[in-house]
């Protein structure tokens, strides 16, 4: 378990046994939960919402209703934690999308070569996969859950965490005047998501809140479901998207959901957000660089209304640099990094931060005090936040402390901009960005002696002149 001590003293015990508090209940908040029941003898996770009985969507998660991919570094991590867990994810009917060889593709004014996949995603609701998730993390006896309850705050002080504050919600509930109720625990885990209160939370403490680095392009989106007449996308294809670039802002895609109906996400940056009315929704895609999604949308089926969300800046909450804060705290997921979601990193980046913990409190080599734990948990961020925030940027009207380029970062800036010119159609280059992307690999696989020769001495490689409906043959 985290050392609950400054030093390298061993774990703390309270008379009721070892208590871990996880405050969230999001997937983050469960593979917490799951881990830090090998170290506790009880985990409590306190959600505010009702956890829902299926695959719905859960109120505080208001981006529950846009589109989510789960990455190949998400898929391995969940399996890692969970084993097995894949295989049931496939067979609930999650659809599983081979990149690039299953998605129509354009970016920066080339559309990608469709050939064979060197990587899968899936494009199921996020609902389906935190209800596996649940099923799983729940059915052990150490964690039992608080719902319909929030935490307002934290026990102790600046050196030390002993608890949290909680206070009811709900029907229920009194009036948001009551007096908070204490829940002791020996560590706290923040889960709480994108909208987290821990600085205000530690500062109460007179503890140090963390650094945020913020970097915002505005940009928002709509979401809507369609059912698809022909049963198809009218190709082989399973998905088709419209990626963003400086020179092309708007984007959007169509992607299958577990149920055979379709998830029709369109963007903009600020200032040009897609609209959410009908008729104006369907219009927007008609800006894309070819009509084939606004072709699409005039023939399927609308199944629900469009639906908006602005909330996409990138966020890092800086708990791996010093400061007066208290042993036995920690922050995971959405609490400690958010990304634009448009870069679909979220589910991954929690699953992989719940390995990281994991591997973290079983290493046999370091006592794991807080410090290091939390540590570990930035380490399992970091690539996606430079993939996202790097990303943003460069776009334009991006504000926040995190946007200025150092001169440090300029000839990896031009490296990386030979990298995307040769991504859509390089046998070599492609494979080895797109495992960047998915969090397989680490960044340095892009400069791997092959991949480098192909980015500085290799052409362009053309790719096609029209949208591929049609996956390339299978060469040899």
């Amino acid at each position: 378990m985290v050392d609950t001590t400054q030093g390298q003293g061993s774990w703390r015990r309270s008379a009721g046994g070892r208590h871990a508090v996880v405050v969230g209940g999001s997937l983050a908040g469960l593979l917490a939960a799951h881990v830090l029941a090998e170290h506790a003898d009880r985990v409590t996770i306190v959600e505010r919402d009702r956890f829902p009985d299926g695959p719905d969507a859960r109120p505080g998660v208001p981006q529950g209703r846009h589109a989510h991919v789960l990455l190949e570094g998400g898929q391995l991590a969940l399996d890692a934690l969970l084993p097995g867990f894949m295989a049931e994810l496939r067979a609930s009917g999650a659809p599983r999308i081979g990149m690039p060889s299953d998605m129509v593709q354009w970016q920066s004014g080339r559309w990608f070569r469709r050939t064979h996949a060197t990587t899968y995603i899936y494009t199921g609701s996020r609902g389906q996969i935190e209800h596996l998730v649940r099923a799983r993390v729940l059915a052990n006896p150490v964690i039992t859950t608080i719902t319909s309850t929030e935490a307002v705050g934290l026990i102790g002080d600046a050196s030390r965490v002993r608890g949290v504050l909680l206070r009811e919600r709900g029907e229920g509930a009194k009036d948001g005047g009551q007096e908070p109720r204490t829940l002791d625990a020996d560590v706290v885990v923040d889960a709480s998501g994108r909208g987290s209160r821990a600085s205000q939370w530690l500062s109460a403490i007179d503890a140090e809140p963390p650094e945020e680095e913020t970097i915002d392009t505005g940009l928002a989106y709509a979401s809507r479901i369609y059912r698809n007449k022909s049963d198809n996308l009218g190709s082989d294809s399973l998905g088709y998207y419209v990626y963003p670039s400086p020179a092309q802002v708007c984007s959007g895609g169509v992607l299958p959901l577990e149920d055979g109906r379709y998830l029709v996400v369109l963007a903009g940056l600020r200032g040009d957000e897609p609209p959410t009315d009908e008729e104006g929704f369907t219009a927007y895609a008609a800006r894309f660089p070819h009509p084939f999604i606004h072709d699409w949308l005039r023939e399927a089926e609308p199944d629900t209304p469009p639906f908006g969300f602005r909330r996409t800046s990138n966020l890092r909450r800086r708990y791996d640099r010093p400061g007066r804060r208290p042993a036995g705290f920690l922050a995971t997921g959405d609490a400690l990094c958010t990304f634009n979601p448009i870069y679909g990193q979220g589910m991954a980046v929690a699953a992989m931060s719940a390995v990281a913990l994991r591997d973290a409190l079983a290493d046999p080599r370091r006592t794991p005090t807080t410090a290091r734990v939390q540590q570990a948990l930035f380490e399992a961020s970091r690539q996606a936040w430079d993939i996202s925030a790097g990303a943003d940027k460069t776009m334009p009207g991006a504000v926040g402390n995190a946007v200025t380029v150092r001169a440090v970062d300029r000839p990896a800036g031009w490296y990386l901009s030979r990298v995307q010119q040769r991504y859509p159609g390089d046998p070599v280059v492609g494979p080895a960005f797109r495992s960047v992307l998915t969090l397989t690999s680490p960044l340095t696989a892009l400069f791997a002696p092959k991949v480098a020769r192909a980015v500085l001495l290799g052409p362009v490689a053309r790719t096609p002149a029209r949208p591929p409906m049609t996956r390339e043959a299978a060469s040899g």
